[in-house]
């Protein structure tokens, strides 16, 4: 088998596919500075003449797998493949493997880094003091950037999946009260409390959203929702800006309905004027998509993708042995 690689993909992690599957083609995207457009994806498979696929962010579009439909299967190194037509692969029979959670560390730890920076005025504390602004004798730093804690602070997530319960893992110890929202999750800690989207709302310190893009969450944070946050109140969205009604959650910052906002997904990236309005507020504190980009990020979907493509591979060789048993 020849395994066309555009993912970052390790050392390590490149001789395990070389060993265990055949030859591998590593064409990474970073080295094109972009992702693959759907005609450069098309050419390289073809060019690779390759029976496999490892992507990141490139568009393996329904063109592209109507052209490679023998493809033996596609591994995402993302959360989600969403950037994979999946309804053509699963047409004709081709398994797309992906990596969920291997960024869950990451983005844990900005979570945690920039609601702590928020709630202790870290980044318009640095402007003042870079400004020269400290008089002698004057405690105007003392009273002007006087935060508050994360300690004892209620944080309720929507969706408690990979990234919201290892937040959860992180901020018990602070200590944190944790509460969710998510109607298909049955087993967890009995420390953390389920409980509606209303009551998240209206009763949490911090709301921090992990939800999916799918037709069911486009919009679900609307209005009525964000009106019940309570005036202190600090949102977050790591996922997806999608999810969220844009123009509710600029009108509760723009009018001081809540304490702030940490954004890290905006409507359009590169952002639009009204995507610039919530950037530039001053009780924003915005990064730009970056809550997952770590080094470390990485090599952990190398070890996710390799470990599924271990066990199919297993699995297909079980079957070919047993039809080979049966002729």
């Amino acid at each position: 088998m020849r395994i066309l690689v555009t993912a970052p993909y390790n050392e390590q992690g490149i001789r395990v596919l070389e060993k265990n599957f055949g030859e591998v083609v590593y064409k990474t995207w970073k080295e094109n500075g972009r992702s693959f457009s759907e005609d450069e994806l098309n050419a390289l498979l073809d060019e690779s003449n390759a029976d496999a696929l490892i992507t990141e962010h490139d568009h393996v579009t329904e063109k592209v797998i109507e052209l490679h439909k023998n493809l033996q299967f596609i591994g995402v190194c993302r959360g989600t493949p969403s950037n994979v037509a999946v309804e053509t692969a699963e047409k004709y029979g081709i398994p797309v493997f992906h990596t969920p959670a291997r960024n869950a560390q990451a983005v844990a730890e900005m979570f945690v880094a920039n609601v702590i920076n928020l709630l202790r005025m870290t980044i318009p504390s640095w402007q003042w003091l870079t400004g020269e602004n400290w008089e002698a004798g004057a405690h105007t730093s003392y009273l002007q950037f006087k935060g508050n804690e994360l300690a004892e602070k209620t944080i309720g997530m929507v969706g408690f999946g990979a990234v919201g319960q290892r937040i959860a893992e992180i901020v018990k110890c602070f200590p944190c009260n944790i509460q969710f929202y998510d109607p298909f999750l049955e087993n967890f800690d009995p420390i953390y409390h389920k409980t509606t989207l209303e009551d998240i709302f209206e009763t949490s310190d911090i709301v921090s959203i992990h939800l999916p893009v799918n037709s069911h969450t486009v919009g679900m944070i609307n209005t009525n929702l964000i009106s019940r946050m309570k005036p202190d109140a600090i949102f977050v969205n790591t996922a997806r800006a999608s999810v969220v009604d844009r123009d509710a959650l600029l009108d509760a910052i723009q009018n001081n309905k809540i304490r702030g906002a940490v954004l890290d997904v905006f409507d359009h990236e590169p952002p639009d004027e009204k995507d610039y309005l919530l950037i530039h507020s001053p009780n924003v504190l915005a990064t730009p998509h970056t809550a997952g980009a770590t080094h470390e990020v990485e090599d952990h979907h190398v070890k996710i993708l390799n470990a599924k493509l271990m066990h199919w591979l297993k699995e297909k060789q079980l079957v070919d042995q047993k039809q080979d048993n049966q002729i």
